[in-house]
């Protein structure tokens, strides 16, 4: 089912069908997975259609984030969990979001080309994705895509984020698990334990285990987990070593994901964290339409009479504020 060298149709690419875009994407069809996702992408107007026509089948698959800064073999790991999906007979479509120019817009969308080894794997579906200047390692349009490849029966969907840094922590929010992976030499000690990007991991993968300083660094992870409060019964990150680029580890990093899944079904967590995150898609869709109609008030005489008076003096910003929603309520 990839998409990584599928050549579309003309009637596919160019559709606007949802029913027949979703009936071929349950199907299997490549060509109208990247449809779908292309819709979501640009923003369509069909979107709603879309969001709607997938809406039965929201939830039905297992969502893997990972993420870590650049250079610690996020591309690499997950190629060889998509082989060790494949071969427990998962069907796996993977998100890898690259960052886009803050001059041209431009992303090289590069991942994907990493993951040559499923170019023609029919159960395996690989879309890059540009960050479109989208802050917290991901682009605005993950969780619809993310709903795509669940409607395409997808059994896991392994989100790979932009890899920014301490800030990106926004695919916690997306995923079921979310992985963080290290590697030695990058960061001591003091590194290890400042919040942010490694207070979202459920699993911690210290990859490239075969360098120097490996050993320091799983002290370090582990020295962090242990100073966490927790209470009876919450889970504990684990620490698993990898050379990804030799496939080692990877069946310790899935042991790991399958034991963070039993967890979050045995706790009622997975649930809880899906919650949350339909919570944040309707904040999202919603703060999106409202910034639209604010957009919109521009070309109006509203939002500058308000903007004069503050500038005057007139009148401070929250009275200005208080003014402008009560405007867009009526």
């Amino acid at each position: 089912m990839s998409d990584v060298n599928s050549r579309a149709s003309g009637p596919v690419r160019r559709s606007r069908d949802v029913p027949l875009l979703v009936e071929r994407a349950r199907a299997g069809d490549p060509r109208a997975v990247a449809r779908l996702i292309t819709l979501v992408e640009s923003g369509d107007e069909v979107l709603p259609q879309v969001a709607a026509a997938l809406a039965p089948y929201a939830g039905q698959a297992q969502v893997v984030g990972l993420t870590g800064s650049p250079g610690v073999g996020k591309s690499t790991t997950t190629n060889e969990l998509v082989r060790a999906l494949r071969a427990r007979g998962h069907r796996v479509g993977v998100l890898a979001i690259d960052p886009s120019s803050p001059f041209t817009g431009g992303a090289i969308l590069g991942d994907r080309v990493r993951m040559q080894d499923h170019a023609t794997d029919p159960g395996v579906y690989i879309r890059s994705m540009s960050s479109r200047g989208h802050l917290g390692g991901l682009s605005a349009a993950t969780p619809q895509a993310v709903r795509v490849l669940e409607g395409a029966g997808c059994d896991v969907v392994l989100v790979e984020t932009v890899g920014v840094g301490q800030a990106e922590v926004e695919v916690a929010s997306l995923a079921d698990t979310t992985l963080v992976l290290l590697a030695p030499g990058m960061g001591d000690a003091i590194q290890a334990v400042k919040a942010g990007i490694l207070e979202i991991a459920d699993v911690f993968v210290v990859n490239k285990a075969d360098r120097d300083g490996a050993d320091a660094t799983v002290r370090d992870i582990q020295g962090m987990i242990a100073l966490g409060e927790r209470g009876p019964g919450e889970w504990r990150p684990q620490v698993v070593r990898a050379i990804a680029a030799r496939a080692e580890g990877i069946d310790d990093i899935a042991a790991a994901i399958d034991k963070h899944r039993d967890w979050l079904e045995r706790h009622g967590e997975l649930r809880r964290r899906r919650e949350a995150r339909a919570a944040a898609e309707i904040e999202a869709i919603a703060l999106g339409a409202l910034r639209a109609r604010i957009g919109s008030l521009r070309d109006g005489t509203q939002l500058p009479t308000l903007a004069a008076k503050v500038a005057e003096g007139a009148i401070d910003p929250y009275a200005a504020a208080d003014d402008l929603l009560t405007q867009l309520a009526t």
